[in-house]
Parts: structure tokens; C-alpha cells; sequence
């Protein structure tokens, strides 16, 4: 597409499409300024958009056709030579065009165009012109033609070059670097001259093409020792000779060959010479790398020095390209050629480092690209800090805090500037020494009483961000907050520690200036050699290395700040393993058992007894093994014991720190064995378990639709197990098929089958047994199926 159109191949051909491998070439035949634009090409898969711009072609002309002097019968050629070889034209004769036949040639051969005259007639003699097509340019000279009267004496005529700019101003000569120059000069003269060729006021070589030989003395032109008089037909500079003019070639013209050649002619008669100026114009040469400047988040200025040689033709502007740093690919920056020296860069992605080089463009063409910039990383400052707040104010010390900017950004954060401002004033002063990477700052030293105004910045590569600012000034004062503590959840139940633990209790509070904090034990002052206690401005610590069982008690703590307090009670408790069980008795043997009593310890660790742990040990191996563990009671029938076998029994205490260190054992051991002893358990009176039926859960009033199955529920109790029977308006159920009705785990459920409205009504359920009985009723109401 051009811009938006769609290009579709045409008669006139002016579009064609090629398409090589995974290439595709959109080729334009003969361009015009009327091709510029945006061409598109598409894909299934994106786009891809360039930009053609097709500027006018100047024409200059390197060689323009000369005056002519020939005599009958001789030939003249007209010759010019213009800077495009594609450039066509017509030659007119005194403003008529010139029609070519077998004597009249007109060629056109690469860049130079001539027309040839053979055997000049008088009506030849004219004024004769080449125009360029499609160029306001004229190139007239004249035919002159030279009557010859017949003369027996010899006759000398002196050397003449024949140019079109002779004189003082030298004729300019202009080629592209890379070119080829060959510079035609018709001479004339009688005998035939010799030609020398001169650099002038440069160390050159000197060509001349001519029979007799020749040393620098004998011109008084070529008094210049540096020069040296070749004769050479061949090579990359080089003359050649001919009857009526000479021919000064350059093949591949270089800037070393910029400069004025001088043409010598010399006979006996006399000599003539003239002065050419040959001008090589190039491409500039590369600018120096350019400078990165005013780096922004994605942007930056790039700045630039002229080349140092602009190739003989004014620089017309420069291209810039830019490429990430491990990337090959060059990207370029601008369509329009830019004309300052500088270029503010954009839509970069932070945190990419990237690298720029610069092209400069004359008529001829563009330079080589400059080397490429120092590598440079777009980065922005950070924005400012938030939630920027004052936590605390003494009267000589502000604390302040504050969270990280929202955006960070690839420069990464250095730290942050703090700084205060005296009501009434404009000046900043630091807060703090240099950069801060905490969230917080505590700004001392201030003068009581002043007004103060608190920013902060964030600091990165980039510089620095907004400042965060707290509105209002802050006053630097104490003030007066109400005591009060701040008890953890955990302490506000009894805190329990075993016996050589560490105790650490934290209360903190609030309160200004810094309340006066007590603690107490049960009443009394605590002893300092065996509590620690430390305070600080926002909290109260207890410390205990090793705990004891004394410590155990009720603790105080006060805060007083004037007539104001706050107080609050902690419970410690220290606890230590139990002592053994008391007492304990084997109190009968029979059968495979054994019977045991004791009684609860003397000291139970300062904690409740959980349980006893009882075990049993062979006399003979004295392996003990747990018989009960956890148990709950104090006494105990020990079973599964072996006939024949002695056994001792002990018995462990246990708290919330674990079994006693000792138990209680038995003295004796018990002797297992077979008598007529029968161990008689206690008789206890047999519990009436006796129930009259009670409903506990009731029936509940439903409204059920026709044609589906409905349930009735509800629960009873009673001891022995009731009887139940259902009732519909005081209707016995028990021989209707259409009712079922359960019961399970005391549950009671009435099934009615497909209901009509005929069975709405009141449904009793009664349960009996011979302790009483109990009853329960709800109302159905059975809805018609709409």
C-alpha cells in the first residue's frame, strides 16, 4: 500500500513485485517526486511501514562544449560531458535542431555527448548548442570557419589551446570521487607544440606526451625542482596525444587529485598555456562520535560536531540511528534530514542501554556512520516517598517516618534526603548527614518551642524526586499523652513457666513525658537482685534468668504520669515435677490379681495432678513394664499376672511438667499363686433407669402439595421404650395402607403416600409406657397440584 492505497500492477508497468524466498521487493521504475510517501506492506502476521522520499537530481555539467576554429575539409567535434550518464538531449544549430546524417554524427556514450562535423563546409559555420532534457541549461559554442589561401612559403603559426575559459580565472572541472576525469583540450600550432602538463603549487608528477625531449630548465614555469616530466600513456593518471588536441585522464579520482593543472604548449613560434581547476567532490566524512546528554526515563539529547572535510559540497543535514548495546541491529531516527547539531531522542525503554552513531548527508551522498557513543541507560528519578507522617514529637527530637516511592524504576534507590525548614523562612537545611536508606529518622538537637516544616526526597542515578512535604509545621514540644497499657493477649491468663526457664514479659504503653513505672509482688516492692526490670520510653520488661518457685504470684505494674495512672495484674505460675504418690499398699492378691491403694502426693510441683503411671516387675528380672499410664485414680487392680511369679509394683506422679523423679514402690512383693481366696467387689444399689415417654423435638406444622409423598417427624425419650401410635383427627392410623411409619434411634417418621386434600387435618403422635405417656400433634395442609 502508498499511503493507505493498495498498488496493483498496471499497464504502464510502473509497479512491479518480486518475491525471492521469504524476501518481498516492491520495485518503483522510473521515480518521481510524485512516488514519495508510506508504503505498507501487510501480512498475516503484522506490518511494516517505510518511508520514500525521491528528491529532484541536480545536474552539473564537468566538461562544456568549446569554441571551434577548422579550416575546410576538417573535422569538428563538439563535446560536453554532465554528471548523469541517463541525461538525453538534442543539439541545435543557430536554434534549429540538428538532424544527423552520413556527415553529421551525434553520439551519446556515458556522460559525454558529441557532435561530429566531417569535411566543414563554410555553410557549417553557425552557433551551436546542447540542451539537457528536463534542465534549464544551454551549452552554446561556435563554428568558425577558416578560409585557406595557397601558399607556396611556409607558413608558422604559434601554439594556441583552444577553451572556452582562458585567462587569468582557471576553467573548474568538476568529478565525483570514484569517477573517471578525462579532460579533451583541442590545440593547434605549427610545427606541432609540445604539451606539458603541471600541477601547480603541489609536489605532482608532470605528463607530457611529445617526441623530443625536455628538462625542467628549459621552462622557466617548471623552475620547481619537486616536479618530475614523465611520459606515460598508461596508468591510473595519464596523457594522451593526438594531431588536434590533447587528451588528461584520472581513472578513480581521489581527493589527493583536487587542484589547478596547468597546460603548457611550446613550438619555435611561440607557446600558449592555460589554467583548469579539477574539483573532486565526495561524501563528507564521518562526524565524531556523538555526546549523550540530559538522560531522562525515556528520552535523551544527543549532540554532534560537523565532519571534518564535507567532501567538497555543503552538508545538507544528518541521519541518526540508535541500537541497544548487545543488539547488531541499527535503528534509524529520523526520515527528515535533521540540520542542527543536536537531536532530543525518544521513546526509549527505561533500563536498556543503548548507543547512537550519526550520519552526515551531502549532494552526493551520505557518510560513513561516526563511531558509536559511549553506552548510556535511560533512567527517571524515583517518585516521592509516601505516607510521609510525624510518629513522634519530644520537646528537643522529632521522629519521622515514611514508605518507598510507588515507582522505583531500573535505576534502583540510593537512599533519601530529609531536611527541615523553620516557619517563615525559604531555606532547607538538612536534617541528616548525606543519604538515608531507612524509612524512618529521629531528628534531634532541635530548639524547643520551634516551628518546623519536614520534606523528603527519594535519591536514585537520575537525581532526585518530588519532595514529600508534611503540611502543617510541626511544633517542637512535648505532649502530654494519658498513661495507658498495651497488655499482649497472652498475658492476660495465668502465664505458666517450668522451674529453670527463662521468663521475658514485654508490656508496652503509651504516655508522655516518660511515665514513672512500678512494680509489685503480691504488695510488696520486688527484689532487684532476683527480677530484673528494664524500661524504656514505649515499653516495661520483667526478666527472670532461671525461674523458681517462689517467683509464682500475682505481679502489679503502675503507670503514673502526674495525677494520672494506669495499672495492670499479671499471674505467674512456676511449676515443678510432683513428688512420688504416698502410701501405697498392696491391698489383696487372688487369682491373676493384684489389688493396690495410695494416696496423692505431698507436693504436687505447683500444678494439678494429671494421672499416675503404674507399672509391675518379676522379682526375677526386676524388668519393669506400664501397666497404667495417665491414670486418674488411686487405686487399681493390677491383672493378667502369672502364676507362680513375685511381683513388685511403683507408681509415678504426674503434672503438666512431666512424671516424678521417684516413685512409690511396694515393700514386699506379690506371690502369685492359687488359693481359695476370691476377691468380692463392691456391691453397689442397682440405679433406676426409669423414664416416662417425653418428646424432644416436636411436630411441626407443614403445608405439603397433592400428588408427592409427605413425612412428619419428631423425637422421644422414655425408659423402657415407648409404644407409639399416630392419630389423624383423633383417627387411629395403624391399619391404613396408606401410611407407613418408622422408627429408629428413638426418631419417629409418618410417611403419607400421595396425599390428597381430603388428608389435610391435625396428626397426633402418642408414646406410652408403663412410667406414663406423652403426646404431640401439628396440622398438614395439603395444596392442590396447579
Amino acid at each position: 500500500e502508498k499511503d493507505g492505497i493498495e498498488l496493483t500492477r498496471e499497464e504502464t508497468f510502473k509497479y512491479r513485485f518480486k518475491k525471492d524466498g521469504k524476501k518481498q521487493y516492491l520495485i518503483i521504475n522510473e521515480s518521481t517526486k510524485e512516488d514519495s510517501g508510506h508504503y505498507t506492506v501487510k501480512t498475516n502476521g503484522g506490518l511494516s511501514v517505510a518511508e520514500l522520499i525521491v528528491q529532484e537530481k541536480k545536474l552539473e555539467v564537468y566538461q562544456s562544449i568549446a569554441d571551434l576554429t577548422v579550416k575546410a575539409r576538417d573535422q569538428a567535434v563538439f563535446k560536453c560531458e554532465v554528471s548523469d550518464e541517463n541525461v538525453k538531449g538534442i543539439w541545435l544549430k543557430n536554434g534549429k535542431e540538428v538532424i544527423p546524417d552520413e556527415r553529421i554524427k551525434i553520439s551519446h556514450i556515458g556522460r559525454i555527448h558529441k557532435l561530429t562535423i566531417e569535411d566543414v563546409t563554410p555553410e557549417d559555420e553557425a552557433d551551436y548548442s546542447f540542451i539537457p532534457q528536463g534542465f534549464a541549461y544551454n551549452l552554446s559554442a561556435k563554428l568558425q570557419f577558416l578560409e585557406v589561401k595557397i601558399d607556396f612559403v611556409p607558413r608558422e603559426e604559434p601554439p594556441k589551446i583552444h577553451l572556452d575559459c582562458l585567462g587569468q580565472s582557471p576553467d573548474t572541472i568538476v568529478v565525483v570521487a570514484g569517477n573517471k576525469l578525462r579532460l579533451d583540450v583541442p590545440v593547434s600550432g605549427d610545427p606541432t607544440p609540445t604539451v606539458i602538463w603541471q600541477k601547480v603549487n603541489k609536489r605532482h608528477d608532470l605528463l607530457r606526451n611529445n617526441d623530443d625531449s625536455m628538462t625542467p630548465s628549459e621552462n622557466s614555469s617548471d623552475s620547481n625542482t619537486d616536479n618530475k616530466l614523465l611520459f606515460e600513456s598508461e596508468g591510473r593518471v595519464r596523457v594522451e596525444m593526438h594531431e588536434d588536441h590533447c587528451v588528461f585522464i584520472i581513472e578513480g579520482a581521489e581527493k589527493e587529485d583536487e587542484g589547478v593543472y596547468r597546460v603548457i604548449l611550446k613550438n619555435p613560434v611561440g607557446e600558449d598555456k592555460a589554467d583548469i581547476t579539477v574539483k573532486v567532490i565526495d561524501v563528507p566524512d564521518p562526524p565524531e562520535a556523538p555526546t549523550i546528554s540530559n538522560i531522562g526515563e525515556d528520552y535523551c539529547t544527543v549532540q554532534w560536531q560537523p565532519p571534518k572535510y564535507d567532501g567538497g559540497q555543503p552538508v545538507l543535514g544528518y541521519i541518526l540511528e540508535r541500537k541497544k548495546k548487545k543488539s547488531y541491529r541499527w535503528m534509524r531516527l529520523n526520515f527528515d534530514l535533521l540540520k542542527e547539531l543536536t537531536y532530543e531522542a525518544k521513546r526509549m525503554i527505561e533500563g536498556v542501554v543503548y548507543e547512537m552513531r550519526i550520519y552526515a548527508v551531502n549532494f552526493i551522498g551520505m557518510s560513513r556512520p561516526s563511531p558509536a557513543s559511549q553506552p548510556f541507560m535511560p533512567i527517571a528519578p524515583p517518585s516521592e516517598p509516601t505516607h510521609f507522617t510525624v510518629e513522634d514529637v519530644s520537646d528537643s527530637t522529632v521522629s519521622l517516618k515514611w514508605r518507598p516511592p510507588e515507582r522505583i524504576g531500573a535505576g534502583g534507590l540510593d537512599g533519601y534526603i530529609v531536611e527541615y525548614c523553620k516557619d517563615g523562612s525559604t531555606e532547607w537545611i538538612p536534617a541528616l548527614p548525606g543519604l538515608t536508606e531507612r524509612t524512618s529518622a529521629l531528628i534531634k538537637d532541635l530548639a524547643t518551642g520551634d516551628k518546623l516544616y519536614f520534606r523528603i526526597k527519594a535519591v536514585n542515578l537520575a537525581g532526585e524526586s518530588g519532595a514529600a512535604t508534611i503540611k502543617e509545621p510541626v511544633t517542637v514540644q512535648e505532649i502530654l499523652q494519658r498513661p495507658k497499657f498495651w497488655l499482649p493477649r497472652h498475658l492476660r491468663q495465668t502465664l505458666v513457666k517450668k522451674v529453670g526457664e527463662t521468663i521475658n514479659i514485654v508490656i508496652p504503653f503509651q504516655g508522655k513525658p516518660r511515665p514513672k513505672i512500678t512494680w509489685l509482688k503480691d504488695g510488696q516492692n520486688l527484689d532487684s537482685k532476683d527480677v530484673g526490670i528494664r524500661n524504656s520510653n514505649t515499653d516495661t520488661i520483667l526478666f527472670i534468668r532461671k525461674a523458681e518457685l517462689h517467683h509464682s504470684g500475682a505481679y502489679e505494674v503502675t503507670l503514673q504520669i502526674e495525677n494520672m495512672s494506669d495499672k495492670v495484674a499479671i499471674t505467674i505460675q512456676i511449676i515443678d515435677k510432683p513428688g512420688p504418690p504416698q502410701n501405697i499398699k498392696l491391698v489383696d492378691v487372688w487369682g491373676f490379681n493384684a489389688a493396690l491403694e495410695w494416696t496423692p502426693p505431698q507436693d504436687d510441683g505447683n500444678a494439678q495432678i494429671l494421672g499416675y503411671t503404674v507399672q509391675k516387675a518379676d522379682k526375677k528380672t526386676m524388668e519393669w513394664y506400664t501397666v497404667f499410664d495417665h491414670y486418674r485414680r488411686t487405686n487399681c487392680i493390677v491383672s493378667d499376672l502369672i502364676m507362680g511369679n513375685e511381683y513388685f509394683f511403683r507408681i509415678f506422679s504426674e503434672n503438666l511438667c512431666g512424671l516424678s523423679e521417684t516413685a512409690a514402690t511396694t515393700k514386699n512383693p506379690a506371690h502369685i499363686q492359687k488359693t481359695g481366696t476370691t476377691y468380692k467387689p463392691p456391691s453397689y444399689k442397682e440405679h433406676d433407669f426409669s423414664e416416662a415417654p417425653k418428646f424432644t423435638h416436636p411436630l411441626v406444622n407443614r403445608s405439603v402439595i397433592a400428588g408427592y409423598n409427605a413425612t412428619l417427624s419428631c423425637a422421644v425419650r422414655g425408659i423402657p421404650k415407648p409404644k407409639i401410635f399416630w392419630f389423624k383427627n383423633k383417627m387411629d392410623l395403624s391399619g391404613d395402607a396408606k401410611y407407613r411409619m418408622f422408627s429408629k434411634q428413638g426418631v419417629l417418621t409418618l410417611e403419607i403416600r400421595k396425599p390428597t386434600p381430603f388428608d389435610g387435618g391435625i396428626y397426633t403422635c402418642k408414646a406410652v409406657n408403663e412410667c406414663g405417656e406423652a403426646e404431640i400433634e401439628c396440622r398438614l395442609d395439603v395444596r392442590g397440584n396447579q
